[in-house]
C-alpha cells in the first residue's frame, strides 16, 4: 500500500473510531438497536474511513495544486472584471459540485432542490470574487465581516421562519470537502504572489466570504418565492437481517454516489483542462499527480458518502427519535455534546484545514490545538442544538448574540486568527454534520412533536458559528502568550551600564595603540 495513504486512512481511523465507539456504547446502555442497523452502521464506519483516507490524499494532490495555481494567476491578472469573472465563476461550478449541498436540499421541504442549489452557487460565486477583491486590494477582513454580517442580520428579521434555519444552514454546507481544498488554496496562492507582512493573513478569508453568500442568497428567496410542492428524502433505517441484507444495501446505494460524484467532479476536471491549456503552469509529472489525485478523490468521496449516507445517516435519525421519545428526553442534550466533540475530527476537509494552518503559521498553531478548540466548539453548538429541538427556543435567540460576540472579537484578535477562526466555522459544519446531526436533529424533532423547519434545521448553522468564537479566544490566548514571552526576553537581556561599555572601548583603544 501506498506509504502516504496508509497514513492518511490510520489519521482517519483516529478520527472516526471515538464517535463509532460512543454510538455502540448508546446502542448497548441506552438505547437498544437491532444487530442489522448496527452492522450497516459499522459497515458504514469502515468505508468512511477508507474513504477519508483516500479523499485526503486525492485534496492534497489535485484540488490544493489547482487552487493555488489559479490563484497565483489571477494575482498576476490587472483586469478587474475578468477577475471577478473567474472567481464568480469558479465559486458557482464548485458549488454546484459539492455533495453536501445535494445533501441537503434532499432534506429541505419548503424549497425544490435546484432552485435551492442554484440560489447557493451564485450567492458563493458572488462572495467568492469579493473575497478575492479584498485580498487584491487588501482591505481589512473584520471591517468587511461587520458590515456584512450587520446587513445579514437585520435581513433576518424579514425573513419567513421557515426559510430562517435553513438560510444559515445552506452556508454551513457550501464549504464541504470538495470547496474547501479548492478555495482555501486560491487563498494561499492569491497571497503567495505579495511579499508584504500581511500576505499570510489574508491567505485566510476566502471561505468565511464564501459561507456568507448562501445564506443572504437563501435569504433573499426566502423574501420573494413562495414554495410549492417538493421532494423531501425522508431517513429510514434501512430493513436488514443477514450479512447478505447489508452488502445489498451498500451494493444498491454505491451506484448513486458513482454518479454523483462523477456528475461533482467532471466541471473541476474541466476547468483543470482549460487552465492547464491556456497557463502551461503544470509539468508532465505535475498533470500526472494531478489526474491520479482526481483519481484519488473521487474514489474517496464514493466510499466516504456512501457510507455515510447507508450507514451512518440512518443511525442518527433513530437514535435522536428514541432518547426524544423517552422520559429522560433531555439526555439528548448531553449525549449530542459528545458526539459534537468527536463528530468534527471526522469531517474531511477539517484535517485539510488544520494542516494547512499548521503549515501558513510554521507549526506556531498545530493542528492537535485546532482540533481540540474546534471540538469543544461544536460540541457547545450540538447541545444548544438539541436543547432548541427539546424547547423549540427561536434561533434568533443564539445566532444574534453569538454572531456580534464573535464580531467585537474580531478587533482584537490577531489578523491571521479571524480569518482562522471565520474559516474553521464553514469548514466544521461538513458532511458528517449534515449526514449525521442534521438526521439525529430531525429524528428528534419528530418524536416531541416540534415543526422541523424552524426547530430541526439550525443545527448545521450553529455548528458554524461556535468555532468562530472559539478560535478567536485561541487567538487571544496565543496573543497573550506572545506578549509575555517578549517580556521575559527583554527582562532577562544583561544590562550594561553605559560608563561601563565606555571605560571598556577607551582601554580596547589603548592597547590596539
Amino acid at each position: 500500500m501506498n506509504l502516504k495513504l496508509k497514513e492518511k486512512i490510520l489519521e482517519s481511523l483516529s478520527a472516526v473510531l471515538p464517535i463509532t465507539g460512543i454510538v455502540l456504547l448508546i446502542s448497548i446502555i441506552l438505547i437498544p438497536v437491532e444487530l442489522g442497523t448496527m452492522v450497516m452502521f459499522l459497515t458504514g464506519a469502515v468505508m468512511l474511513v477508507v474513504g477519508m483516507g483516500f479523499f485526503q490524499l486525492g485534496a492534497e494532490m489535485s484540488m490544493t495544486p489547482l487552487g493555488e495555481g489559479i490563484g497565483v494567476q489571477i494575482s498576476k491578472t490587472r483586469k478587474i472584471p475578468l477577475i471577478l469573472f473567474i472567481g464568480f465563476s469558479m465559486g458557482a461550478i464548485i458549488t454546484i459540485s459539492e455533495p453536501d449541498l445535494q445533501v441537503l436540499a434532499g432534506q429541505v421541504p419548503s424549497v425544490p432542490n435546484h432552485i435551492l442549489i442554484l440560489t447557493v452557487a451564485v450567492g458563493v460565486g458572488i462572495f467568492l470574487a469579493m473575497a478575492i477583491f479584498r485580498i487584491l486590494f487588501q482591505i481589512k477582513f473584520s471591517t468587511i465581516l461587520i458590515v456584512i454580517y450587520t446587513v445579514l442580520l437585520g435581513l433576518s428579521f424579514f425573513v419567513l421562519k421557515d426559510f430562517l434555519a435553513v438560510a444559515f444552514d445552506s452556508g454551513g454546507v457550501t464549504t464541504g470537502p470538495m470547496t474547501v481544498p479548492f478555495i482555501m488554496a486560491m487563498g494561499v496562492g492569491l497571497a503567495s504572489v505579495r511579499s508584504d507582512r500581511n500576505a499570510a493573513d489574508d491567505s485566510f478569508g476566502l471561505v468565511a466570504l464564501s459561507s456568507i453568500g448562501p445564506i443572504l442568497a437563501v435569504m433573499l428567496l426566502g423574501c420573494f418565492f413562495n414554495p410549492t410542492e417538493a421532494a423531501y428524502t425522508k431517513i429510514e433505517v434501512a430493513d436488514v437481517d443477514t450479512t447478505r441484507d447489508v452488502i445489498r444495501e451498500f451494493l444498491f446505494s454505491l451506484p448513486l454516489y458513482v454518479k454523483e460524484v462523477f456528475v461533482s467532479l467532471v466541471p473541476v476536471a474541466v476547468v483543470f483542462v482549460i487552465f492547464q491549456i491556456i497557463s502551461r503552469r503544470y509539468q508532465r509529472n505535475q498533470v500526472k499527480r494531478i489526474v491520479v489525485g482526481f483519481g484519488y478523490t473521487y474514489i474517496g468521496l464514493v466510499l466516504f458518502l456512501c457510507g455515510v449516507n447507508a450507514g451512518f445517516a440512518p443511525v442518527g435519525s433513530f437514535l435522536g427519535k428514541e432518547v426524544a421519545a423517552e422520559s429522560w428526553e433531555w439526555l439528548l442534550v448531553p449525549i449530542g455534546m459528545l458526539i459534537g466533540y468527536y463528530i468534527v475530527k471526522a469531517e474531511p476537509a477539517i484535517q485539510v484545514l488544520n494542516h494547512q494552518v499548521e503549515s501558513v503559521t510554521n507549526g506556531a498553531v498545530s493542528a492537535k490545538s485546532m482540533n481540540r478548540c474546534l471540538s469543544i466548539g461544536v460540541s457547545v453548538s450540538v447541545g444548544l442544538s438539541m436543547l432548541r429541538v427539546l424547547t423549540g427556543l427561536p434561533i434568533h435567540w443564539i445566532i444574534i448574540p453569538g454572531y456580534v460576540i464573535a464580531l467585537i472579537f474580531t478587533r482584537f484578535v490577531p489578523k491571521m486568527f479571524v480569518g482562522i477562526a471565520f474559516d474553521s466555522g464553514g469548514v466544521a459544519s461538513g458532511p458528517m454534520t449534515t449526514t449525521f446531526l442534521l438526521p439525529l436533529s430531525i429524528g428528534a424533532c419528530e418524536a416531541v412533536g416540534g415543526n422541523i423547519m424552524t426547530d430541526a434545521f439550525g443545527v448545521v448553522a450553529l455548528v458554524a458559528l461556535t468555532p468562530l468564537i472559539a478560535i478567536q479566544i485561541m487567538g487571544l490566548q496565543y496573543q497573550y502568550k506572545l506578549k509575555k514571552m517578549e517580556k521575559t526576553t527583554l527582562q532577562e537581556a544583561p544590562f550594561v551600564d553605559a560608563e561601563d561599555e565606555i571605560y571598556d572601548f577607551e582601554e580596547g583603544y589603548e592597547n590596539d595603540k
